[in-house]
């Protein structure tokens, strides 16, 4: 018998079999893919928002209670519609001397008031939580005025709280955190969680006409709000 009538005792049995080899390289794939997207997750959603954002003092603490407790008016006791019907925003010294000419209580903060600004006349540089880009125009007065808005629906119970909440400024754009809120997806429980385009225009969309006698005004232009 020659050599070629031998049957082949190696061949087909010694061959890798090559739809095994793939299907054994599946999991491997799998395990990497979901790693790399729990990981990509993690530096994300949990990492890159602290790195994105840096933390703030403001120049000295201030408990929104203790005032209120001592005010007649509310919040338009300091924050206030003009004549003109501009709103004052954060108080200016000039409205706090009254009561901070002399040192009221031993706190550590009211000293740094009075000392570093009322005796100085300096006015204090409050980090504004809610300061919007210059392309944006917010009127106060047609939302606490005219729409009968609460305070609370866009900065929260503030007037409850025993001190001021760290102000954490985006080391890009250099604006509040409170633009954004504090969810990088856009996430919110409460209306004042955040206050981006999409929160106003959810408002705009369901009350989009000013009656005015006999003048309706669309408020959903661009120039309504942008300048």
């Amino acid at each position: 018998m020659s050599s070629n009538d031998h049957p082949n005792t190696h061949g087909a049995a010694d061959e890798p079999d090559a739809s095994h080899s793939t299907t054994a390289g599946v999991p491997h794939i799998l395990l990497f893919f979901i790693v790399g997207l729990a990981l990509s997750l993690i530096v994300g959603w949990g990492v890159f928002p602290k790195l994105l954002y840096s933390q703030k003092s403001q120049p000295f603490d201030f408990s929104h209670k203790v005032h209120l407790e001592q005010v007649d008016q509310g919040c338009q006791s300091c924050h206030f519609f003009r004549e003109d019907g501009t709103f004052s925003g954060s108080p200016r010294l000039a409205q706090c001397l009254g009561c901070h000419e002399e040192l009221q209580g031993q706190s550590e903060d009211e000293a740094i008031f009075v000392e570093q600004y009322v005796a100085k006349g300096r006015e204090v540089p409050w980090r504004v939580y809610a300061r919007q880009p210059d392309c944006v125009f917010f009127s106060h007065a047609a939302h606490v005025l005219g729409a009968k808005m609460d305070c609370v629906a866009c900065h929260g119970p503030i007037g409850t709280s025993d001190s001021l909440k760290p102000y954490e400024e985006n080391r890009i754009t250099g604006y509040s955190r409170d633009i954004w809120g504090p969810s990088i997806a856009g996430f919110k429980h409460n209306s004042w969680d955040r206050m981006k385009m999409d929160d106003c225009a959810e408002c705009h969309a369901r009350f989009d006409v000013i009656h005015d006698s006999s003048v309706q005004t669309k408020r959903d232009a661009c120039f309504v709000c942008h300048k």
